[in-house]
């Protein structure tokens, strides 16, 4: 039986964790960001992380810290690489819902200025539109419910996904 969990996955700056801590509140369940736990069990920022064990060092504790998270009646809000993380994105099918916060590349770029100030780690060669072809692919095979965010507003991302949720129930 699947615990009653909510899993936000998508790009960053598609509003996993605004979006989350609101939809956590109107529905009374608790909200868990998981990029802090990360830091809280590292004991370091993520880009400290990053800068000391490099991105694959990150991807294994970013997979260790998403995969043994128990809970239940929470919205969790996991970095926009944990599916990367295969054993991470299993649990997260079998502990609940995941939801992909969808974006078009274009309304990624217009919120994110700088890929690299907002902490997104661009492999070798790699540019941000050759990061979210990549991505993209993963949050759609792992989605269970996919909301499109193009041209909404946060109040009505918010809408969509409680309106979603509701037909499931």
């Amino acid at each position: 039986m699947k615990k009653n969990n909510l899993i936000f996955i998508g790009m960053p700056a598609v509003g996993k964790s605004t979006v989350g801590v609101v939809v956590a509140k109107r529905l009374g369940k608790n909200f868990i960001d998981t990029d802090l736990l990360i830091q809280e069990q590292e004991k370091k920022l993520l880009r400290e992380i990053i800068a000391e064990v490099g991105e694959d060092g990150f991807l294994e504790i970013e997979n260790q810290v998403n995969r043994d998270l128990e809970t239940e009646n929470a919205v969790i809000s996991p970095g926009g690489s944990v599916v990367y993380c295969e054993e991470a994105m299993q649990h997260y099918k079998e502990i609940g819902t995941v939801v992909y916060l969808q974006a078009s590349y274009q309304t990624i770029k217009r919120r994110i200025k700088s890929p690299k100030k907002r902490g997104v780690v661009l492999r070798e060669g790699q540019t941000f539109q050759d990061l979210y072809n990549e991505r993209v692919r993963l949050f759609e095979r792992y989605a269970d419910v996919t909301i499109c965010e193009d041209g909404c507003q946060i109040e009505e991302t918010i809408e969509k996904v409680l309106e979603e949720i509701e037909k499931m129930a």
